[in-house]
């Protein structure tokens, strides 16, 4: 891709302080405008394959309920077997990576950007990033919202409205604000 080739671009993606450049302007705008048009498309088929062809990569049996929104795409990485529901949002200035069997509830958010604290340099508008990974066989509900440099593991269920603020293993239930282990969510025989 010749985004790739984007010095702040690479500055992104690699977690190192960066300003928006004009080919990441050029991106997201056409990304922006591509899906506000595809987020109304009534036909499901239609409209998950022109969603899909925004992303880095997408498995088999990808469905995405209107409406779904991202910064570029390019940065988004699905398994096999993705379901979203209504309004879900994925900041994905930094990676986003989604196992298999993975499912959001409506209003879900995932949010990789890391502003800084110190005010002198928000007001240049600088950022960093830190990539979200999500595991396999994944259930977060809704309106959950998942915060930079988390790592969910496999078989890991997500409480409606939780905000996942650290990363957590395989086969744990997480809720609360900050999120906090439930209990155990060990497969069945």
């Amino acid at each position: 891709m010749e985004i790739e080739q984007d010095p702040a671009y690479q500055q992104m993606i690699n977690g190192e302080l960066y300003l928006e450049s004009k080919p990441l302007v050029n991106l997201r705008n056409d990304v922006r405008t591509k899906l506000m048009e595809y987020n109304l498309i009534a036909d499901n088929d239609q409209r998950n394959t022109k969603i899909k062809s925004l992303m880095k990569s997408v498995g088999n049996r990808f469905f995405v309920e209107p409406t779904i929104y991202f910064s570029y795409g390019v940065n988004i990485t699905i398994g096999d077997h993705f379901y979203a529901n209504h309004d879900v949002m994925l900041c994905d200035e930094g990676r986003i990576t989604i196992g298999n069997d993975v499912k959001f509830g409506p209003k879900v958010g995932l949010y990789t950007p890391k502003h800084p604290m110190d005010p002198a340099v928000r007001r240049t508008e600088a950022e960093r990033t830190a990539p979200i990974t999500i595991g396999n066989d994944v259930w977060v509900g809704g309106s959950a919202s998942i915060l930079p440099g988390v790592t969910l593991g496999n078989n890991v269920i997500v409480g409606a409205g939780s905000v996942v603020t650290k990363s957590f293993p395989d086969n744990v239930i997480v809720v609360g604000n900050p999120a906090r282990i439930l209990r155990k969510n060990e497969p069945k025989d």
